[in-house]
């Protein structure tokens, strides 16, 4: 892979824990059921410290807002010269 490939991939494995999948589920939301559901809250998303490698569970302090704030960035088209 190309170093752009491999930029894109990750930054769609990290964008894949803040989006909804097929379910209409986040993966950082996976254990928050009440805030999966909650109109008022479902589109709150915590950016946590760290996450689970393998279900994207947020773990740690839910207040972070340095490096996981990133993944806005992410989630903007990446433009290719």
């Amino acid at each position: 892979m190309t170093l752009d490939e491999v930029a894109t991939e990750l930054s769609h494995r990290l964008s894949r824990i803040f989006l909804k999948d097929s379910k209409g589920e986040r993966a950082v939301l996976r254990h928050q059921p009440q805030l999966q559901s909650d109109p008022n809250y479902q589109d709150c998303i915590p950016f946590y410290e760290f996450f689970h490698g393998d279900t994207g569970r947020g773990a740690g302090a839910s207040h972070q807002s340095g490096w996981t704030s990133l993944i806005a960035k992410l989630l903007m088209p990446r433009a290719h010269e």
